[in-house]
């Protein structure tokens, strides 16, 4: 976990790229919950997702301790890839980003757009991640994982944000796809000696980490998600497992259809994009608000790169 001083240091390394992203009450997104609900939008980066934070830290100490590297490689689903393309291109360096078949198109042509050169391969997320670290023998290219510490020091910034605008916060809720973000949200509560409880998210239909907070022990399960991609894992990362396992206070569900149900909500509250993944901490509180009657919860829209066909059901 990074320390304090850490985290601010790479506070100070985004902030030319990334300014502090709001935390906003919705007095319409509050209706009924029965708590004081904050949102911190990190659909408001550049890339529309808070893995940019971890991408730009990454990329910095890679270059430090390795100057000779000339390109890097990544699978993802989009939002990590993104991360990957934005920091590459500002440092210089080749960018390939491997996605599975059928990923979301609008998240595939925004890496391209960043510089990124883009292989489809596989079904599935763990598909596309044993492939790249092929290609990254192949053609001498730097794999960078989805979970990482130097990922996780860039995504704590957000965490610090959050708990530096919000006071005494009672829970926060976040999603856990590969475990980055839970993890910097926990390292900056503990670096802050706070007490907020940190709920995990997943998709019902992606349940490997619920499965494995359930019951103790590492669980692998096939992801099935067609709304949550940001969530889609099949294969937990051990290193984060073990602090979801000491850290969180519940591992949350939520289906498909409560996660566009919670898009629909989002967007006609605050006219924010939510993306599948990006609502699934509100999707959850929706389902425990009896549990935080009175008190003061915050829920992290980590993304807002909607496909439009989403999008579109979503509207409905």
């Amino acid at each position: 976990m990074p320390t304090l001083s850490e985290i601010e240091a790479a506070k100070a390394l985004i902030r030319p790229h990334i300014r502090e992203t709001p935390t906003y009450r919705w007095p319409l997104l509050e209706a009924g919950l029965g708590c004081e609900l904050w949102l911190k939008h990190e659909n408001h980066t550049p890339v529309g997702a808070f893995k940019i934070r971890g991408g730009l830290v990454y990329m910095d100490e890679l270059k430090r301790q390795q100057p000779e590297v000339r390109g890097v490689i990544a699978a993802s689903t989009g939002n990590h890839g993104q991360s990957i393309a934005f920091a590459a291109r500002r440092n210089g360096l080749r960018a390939v980003i491997v996605v599975p078949h059928g990923n979301n198109p609008e998240k595939n042509a925004a890496m391209r757009s960043l510089g990124a050169e883009l292989v489809e391969h596989g079904r599935e997320f763990q598909e596309a991640l044993e492939y790249s670290c092929a290609i990254a023998a192949q053609e001498g290219l730097h794999a960078v994982p989805s979970f990482h510490p130097w990922l996780v020091r860039g995504v704590a910034t957000y965490a610090l944000e959050l708990f530096h605008s919000v006071s005494d916060l009672d829970a926060v809720f976040v999603p856990i796809g590969l475990g980055s973000g839970f993890c910097g949200v926990t390292a900056a509560r503990e670096a802050l000696g706070l007490n907020t409880k940190i709920i995990g998210v997943v998709s019902e239909h992606a349940p490997a980490y619920a499965l494995s907070f359930q019951q103790q022990q590492f669980v692998e399960q096939t992801s099935m998600t067609r709304v949550a991609e940001g969530v889609a894992c099949k294969t937990p990362n051990r290193e984060a497992l073990e602090h979801v396992m000491r850290h969180a206070h519940e591992v949350v569900t939520v289906s498909d259809e409560e996660a566009v149900t919670a898009m629909r909500e989002i967007i006609q509250a605050t006219h924010n994009i939510a993306e599948g993944a990006g609502a699934l901490a509100y999707a959850a509180l929706k389902k425990q608000r009896d549990t935080w009657q009175g008190k003061r919860v915050a829920c992290v829209l980590t993304g807002g790169n909607a496909s439009m066909s989403i999008l579109r059901e979503a509207l409905l």
